[in-house]
């Protein structure tokens, strides 16, 4: 290995070191002495049941554990959004759990808590998937309430999610596992299938003092709303279960009972280890993101038997296309080249591609490469990493933004599923045309080495000093060479905190950073859940010149 191998794998390994320590911090959620009290009331924490509900040695994938990360400070903090989500196995049945952390401000609802809970019922629609609620929440967290209450994608969203998947046939099981209140109340009723814990569950429009304020009626809340109230008199629940593991025991039973479904039939065959070793992955992304690397040598650690078939490979090489396995399932990998490569061109001359860049001929054979994967019916993988689209006059004049409309509008209107890697750099357009979030990805995840901004830092810098001189200069005013570097010092600070995956994994632009090593589990578990939903609409371009 060389010195520069071994430098890149140091700092990967830092970076992936950094992450789990902020990991674990989050998965703590409101703290150990918030967890031990709930141990004290005869509940398990979030996570407990999560862990006590999934099947033991199974793989899992959790969405947005960094979401909330250092959003609220203001607050006291948001751990994780207040709410535990994790796409798993209960007896063999692939699902998503739903779980609310009641040592988070009692598991009220932020803003972004109602962000993850709508992105989980997105993955659930999206891929019928069976979705299991174990509730404890205080609510909407009303110092924040204009932010979560009213809108499309706020609280109320919920529900309207759960009568569409009602209307889909999808499985919806809710537990309340402790508090369920107000218009979360509605959760339950609208589920499936629904369980209360008792002494420790209960549901209730208005708690015993809001009863008190409104009516005059003193009560408390076992009797207002707890698991004997509604299994026995208003019907509202469906199982009245002695404790947590009881409760988590039942769904487990039911989820044992449920029948199969009707598949999307994406190819698989058996799953092979690629024959590259993964974990040099480590060693060839470089420290720094301005640096080359090859492509190719990512690729061939990811995929089954490091095994491919490229499509164009000797056109358009800033972007490689290519037919693959991992873990069996058939993929189309649209992958940007960091590598500096030279494009042929008419005539028989060649000249030097800026590797990381999408260029006319790129975009071109990638959008022609979606088509081919939609018409074989071919789940698609994009690994970003990339600065964005060429520029210049020969660019604009040889129809750049025309071929990068194909790419989008191939992209954009694919029916396979589409999953996203966040490998490196995903920058302005780019990130549009390799499968941002905007676009509908089934899950999108980054790498600890992912930047996501319209720009790098120190390009968005130089811009917004040249406004800011061009500016002064109109008004008269003069600066000098000491003021222009302490502006762009600032602008360029301000745009490297907010381009880290940190920042974009708290705003749930990503639904998680991961170790290079998890992203053939995340693809394969991603295809699982996908061929849970057949593809019933075909692909159609909309206006687009070939």
């Amino acid at each position: 290995m060389t010195i520069e191998f071994n430098k890149n794998d140091d700092s990967m390994r830092l970076l992936i070191s950094q992450m789990e320590k902020r990991l674990e911090k989050i998965y703590l959620g409101g703290g150990k002495e918030k967890i031990d009290k709930q141990h004290k009331q005869g509940k398990m924490s979030a996570r407990e049941r999560i862990d006590f509900l999934l099947d033991k040695n199974t793989s899992r994938i959790e969405m947005g554990a960094f979401a909330g990360y250092e959003m609220y400070d203001e607050h006291g903090g948001c751990p994780g959004a207040g709410v535990v989500i994790v796409i798993g196995y209960v007896n063999g049945k692939q699902c998503i759990v739903v779980a609310n952390d009641a040592t988070v401000k009692a598991g009220a609802w932020f803003p972004i808590t109602g962000k993850k809970n709508l992105r989980a019922q997105e993955i659930a629609m999206e891929n019928r998937l069976p979705i299991i609620y174990l509730v404890d929440s205080a609510g909407v967290y009303l110092p924040l309430q204009d932010e979560i209450f009213p809108d499309k994608e706020h609280f109320g969203r919920i529900f309207r999610n759960n009568a569409v998947m009602s209307s889909m046939g999808i499985l919806q099981i809710a537990a309340v596992m402790g508090s369920c209140v107000a218009g979360g109340a509605y959760l339950p009723i609208m589920s499936d299938e629904a369980m209360i814990v008792d002494k420790t569950g209960s549901i209730f429009l208005a708690g015993s003092y809001l009863v008190k304020a409104a009516i005059g009626e003193e009560i408390d809340n076992e009797t207002l709303g707890g698991a004997v109230t509604h299994c026995e008199i208003s019907g509202v629940t469906d199982y009245k279960c002695k404790d947590d593991a009881d409760c988590l025991s039942r769904i487990k039973n039911i989820m044992n009972k449920i029948g199969d479904y009707d598949k999307a039939g994406f190819n698989r065959q058996k799953s092979l280890s690629p024959k590259k070793d993964e974990k040099e992955i480590y060693g060839i992304i470089p420290d720094s993101r301005d640096k080359p690397y090859n492509m190719y040598e990512v690729i061939e650690r990811l995929i089954d038997n490091s095994e491919h078939e490229e499509y164009k490979a000797d056109y358009g090489k800033s972007i490689i296309c290519t037919y693959a396995r991992i873990d069996g399932w058939a993929v189309g990998i649209v992958a940007n080249q960091r590598m500096i490569v030279k494009a042929k061109k008419t005539g028989g001359s060649s000249e030097m591609q800026i590797g990381g860049v999408i260029y006319s001929d790129s975009a071109d054979k990638a959008a022609r490469f979606i088509m081919n994967c939609n018409q074989k019916k071919i789940p698609l993988v994009f690994l970003q990493d990339a600065t964005g689209f060429m520029v210049g006059s020969r660019s604009e004049q040889g129809g750049i933004i025309k071929d990068g409309a194909k790419l989008v509008n191939a992209m954009a209107n694919s029916v396979v599923p589409k999953f996203t890697i966040l490998v490196g750099n995903s920058f302005g357009a780019a990130n549009y045309a390799m499968c941002g979030k905007a676009y509908d990805p089934r899950l999108i995840v980054g790498w600890p080495t992912s930047k996501v901004a319209v720009m790098g830092g120190a390009q968005a810098a130089k811009v917004l000093v040249q406004i800011e001189v061009a500016s002064l200069k109109a008004k008269g005013e003069k600066i000098n060479q000491e003021k222009e570097t302490e502006l762009y010092n600032k602008i360029k600070d301000k745009y490297d905190i907010q381009t880290t995956p940190y920042y974009a994994a708290s705003r749930l632009w990503m639904d998680a950073i991961i170790d290079p090593l998890e992203t053939r589990k995340i693809i394969s578990m991603g295809i699982e859940m996908a061929n849970h939903a057949p593809i019933t609409k075909p692909f159609i371009l909309g206006v687009l010149q070939t």
